[in-house]
């Protein structure tokens, strides 16, 4: 207990005493006792990065509006936290479930003259996007996500095209309610997004004409009693299913384990923090009780680095409860 309670000391002096340069802003470590304490005590500005604790495998990223927060996981393991700046009031950073859409280190704004937007990972082409810039300790963004340019950097190694960022929460306040629906409503090449609900008739649709090539997501909704299937962000299947009640966002990686097995393994989120690293056995989703002919469909395509969320939010198309056109593009 003493010798952890030193750990952390000395990290949070290290941390504190940083010097004022962006690249000094965080701490790297090595271990996970040494990640969890310097994670807890983080100040505006302030990162801390622990690549080592997970080498290998499929990146995604959660963004916690009412914390500041962005947590790195990978193999469903944490490898990096770091303090975040989002949307201020009247330009609020949507929720949802995003694909990183595109990458662009030296990124210049077209809209804020010229003003350096680097390590920019795209999520909407309305103008969302993670990237280096302004940490003051509160929203202050035009809906992008803020981080330390050093962070952003290392981020920006790990993360690939189409990979996953979910984004939860509500800035400013604690969340007492949704704020709208998870699905973004962009597409990958731009275009509006089609998230059609299903016809009353309707069991089960999927686009066959979407070429089964590039990271897969799924999106389940306690409250819709639905099932989405995103291909590189844009939607190829949606059923109906039968799920159980869940309160708030639950993210799980599929990836192959130590036993060369693959495994759904649990993302410790905001709020459901004990889940993190818990292992689910493969046959989860089948428990869902999916139509039998959309089950065939999704079946063989969910492969290593396959996302699962799982949320008690509407599947519907908004994600603020505003069109997302009232974000500043290029922020």
């Amino acid at each position: 207990m003493l010798r952890a309670i030193a750990i952390r000391a000395a990290v949070t002096a290290t941390l504190l005493m940083a010097p004022s340069s962006a690249s000094a802003q965080g701490a790297k470590t090595s271990s996970e006792l040494e990640f969890a304490a310097a994670a807890r005590e983080l100040e505006p500005g302030q990162w801390v990065w622990a690549p080592e604790i997970a080498s290998d495998g499929p990146v995604t990223v959660l963004v916690d509006l009412t914390a500041q927060l962005a947590f790195v996981y990978r193999n469903g393991v944490n490898i990096g936290v770091s303090t975040v700046s989002t949307g201020k009031p009247g330009h609020e950073t949507p929720t949802g479930v995003f694909q990183i859409l595109q990458k662009d280190a030296d990124h210049r704004s077209s809209t804020y003259n010229n003003a350096p937007m680097f390590y920019q990972e795209r999520l909407t082409w309305d103008g969302v996007a993670l990237h280096a810039g302004g940490l003051p300790g509160y929203p202050e963004s035009h809906g992008c996500v803020h981080l330390p340019i050093e962070f952003a950097r290392q981020l920006f190694k790990v993360t690939s095209m189409g990979g996953t960022v979910v984004v939860n929460g509500r800035a400013g306040a604690p969340v007492r309610a949704l704020a709208g629906g998870v699905l973004a409503p962009y597409d990958d090449a731009g275009d509006r997004a089609n998230h059609a609900p299903l016809a009353s008739n309707e069991e089960w649709t999927w686009d066959l004409t979407v070429a089964d090539e590039g990271p897969l997501s799924l999106v389940i909704s306690s409250t819709d009693q639905r099932i989405v299937v995103l291909r590189n962000g844009q939607e190829i299947g949606r059923a109906r299913a039968s799920v159980d009640d869940h309160i708030g966002t639950h993210v799980a990686t599929l990836h192959s384990g130590a036993d060369g097995k693959p495994h759904w393994v649990m993302i410790g989120v905001p709020g459901h923090e004990g889940e993190a690293n818990h292992i689910l056995d493969t046959m989860a989703l089948e428990r869902l009780r999916l139509p039998q002919g959309f089950y065939k469909q999704l079946s063989p395509r969910v492969v290593e680095g396959t996302n699962v969320v799982i949320t008690s939010a509407s599947l519907s198309t908004g994600t603020t409860g505003k069109r997302m056109t009232v974000l500043a593009a290029n922020d």
